[in-house]
């Protein structure tokens, strides 16, 4: 049997329509299951038997909820993924491993996921951590959401306005690995496992998913002009910001510090913790 989870609130509340849309071209019964409605994923996914196929239907955030909900124990299913968010930045990064069904099998990619630690949160994630504008931009994005607003909500349009004047540049000390550096006028300091956060933006575009050491990327933005940055944004939809020296900085390790001198909020996957002065991340054993 398969069993497709859908999430209805991904893709702006499309989600169940999505995954029970693209389930036809399967040709055979499947089973669905409603994420929000699953208490216990480790216990279902436990309960299958082995020749059950689980097919994961969402956007990031549906993601990275599975990708924890089953982090404690061995998924011996095969397992796959089929975009069906707003944003799809895992597919964006990965789509070459899709079947012409567009689904991307997964179970390699939910295994030794870096840990983040924060304000006494713990989670692993699958695409990246974002502090700093990014992290603000998604805060504003939820507090739009939560207005119950039927317009959709436009981020780029909001990083700009914060970008122009919202934002308060941080002070920044990042420890890689036990090497510390200490930067000013930062916009961001994110730490990922893959290439793309925030719909498109290709913050590490030299970042290897299937790293031997399972290595994670810590990119650092940074500059005080605020039209000279707003003027070199465009370059991270295409990864072309590293080529400036003088505004990034990237470093790759196992295990990351990142400190701001004043709260901001970060987001993991796209979920938002607010009021955060510090973070770490490490990479667990294999």
């Amino acid at each position: 049997m398969k069993y497709v989870l859908m999430n209805p609130k991904a893709n702006n509340c499309c989600g169940e329509q999505d995954a029970r849309e693209w389930a036809k071209c399967l040709n055979e019964e499947v089973t669905f299951v409603n994420v929000l409605e699953t208490k216990d994923m480790k216990g279902f996914v436990l309960g299958l038997n082995p020749e059950d196929e689980i097919i994961v239907a969402g956007g990031d955030g549906t993601l990275h909820h599975f990708a924890n909900d089953v982090a404690e124990i061995e998924v011996k299913n095969n397992c796959y993924y089929v975009k069906s968010g707003s944003g799809n930045d895992f597919y964006r990064d990965n789509k070459e491993h899709a079947n012409e069904l567009g689904m991307i099998p997964l179970n390699k990619f939910i295994t030794n996921l870096p840990i983040i630690h924060v304000n006494g949160i713990t989670r692993r994630f699958i695409n990246g951590i974002g502090y700093g504008l990014d992290g603000e931009t998604c805060r504003v994005g939820e507090e739009i959401r939560a207005s119950n607003s039927t317009k959709k909500i436009n981020y780029t349009n909001i990083a700009i306005k914060l970008l122009l004047g919202g934002y308060k540049l941080k002070h920044a000390t990042v420890t890689v690995d036990g090497e510390t550096s200490e930067y000013n006028h930062v916009w961001l300091a994110s730490t990922m496992k893959g290439r793309y956060y925030g719909g498109g933006l290709m913050v590490a575009p030299l970042q290897d998913r299937f790293d031997e050491e399972h290595r994670v990327s810590v990119v650092a933005l940074y500059k005080r002009s605020r039209i000279g940055t707003l003027l070199r944004f465009p370059s991270l939809n295409k990864g072309e910001h590293i080529k400036k020296t003088d505004w990034v900085t990237t470093k790759v390790g196992k295990k990351v510090e990142v400190k701001f001198d004043q709260p901001c909020s970060l987001q993991i996957d796209g979920e938002v913790v607010p009021n955060v002065t510090s973070y770490t991340v490490e990479v667990p054993e294999k």
